[in-house]
C-alpha cells in the first residue's frame, strides 16, 4: 500500500522555483514529524527540511536554509517544500518521509522515517 505520494518535480533553470506536494494516506502521520529527503545520482540520501506534526518547528540542511520552505496541512494530509533559487546542485530525486513515532520528533536522520514515497525528480539546469 503506498501511504505517501509525491508531485511537482520537473525541470527548471538555475533560479527558479518549484514547489512539491506530498499527500500521505495514514491518519496516525498526522501526529509524526514529516520530512523531505533527496538523494543525487550516485550519492547518498541526505536531509533536506523537517516539521513538526503542529508545524511548529522547521528544520533544514545549511544548504537550503533561507531557499527552502517547508509546510503542511493535517486538514489536508499534505506536506509541501517550495523551493526558490534553485542551483544545479540541487538536482536529485526528491522524497517525503514519515517519521516511524512521535518519538521520532525533528529528526534529520533517514534511520528515524519509516515510511517513504518512490519520490519525485527535480533538475536544475545551469
Amino acid at each position: 500500500q503506498v501511504e505517501l505520494v509525491e508531485s511537482g518535480g520537473g525541470l527548471v533553470q538555475a533560479g527558479g522555483s518549484l514547489r512539491l506536494s506530498c499527500i500521505y494516506s495514514r491518519r496516525t502521520f498526522d501526529t509524526y514529524t514529516m520530512g523531505w529527503f533527496r538523494q543525487a545520482l550516485g550519492k547518498a540520501r541526505e536531509f533536506v527540511a523537517a516539521i513538526s506534526w503542529s508545524s511548529r518547528n522547521t528544520y533544514y540542511a545549511d544548504s537550503v536554509k533561507g531557499r527552502f520552505t517547508i509546510s503542511r496541512d493535517n486538514t489536508k494530509n499534505t506536506v509541501t517544500l517550495q523551493m526558490n533559487s534553485l542551483k544545479p546542485e540541487d538536482t536529485a530525486v526528491y522524497s517525503c518521509a514519515a517519521a516511524r513515532s512521535t518519538r521520532y520528533s525533528g529528526s534529520m536522520l533517514p534511520n528515524d522515517y519509516g515510511s517513504w514515497g518512490q519520490g519525485t525528480q527535480v533538475t536544475v539546469s545551469s
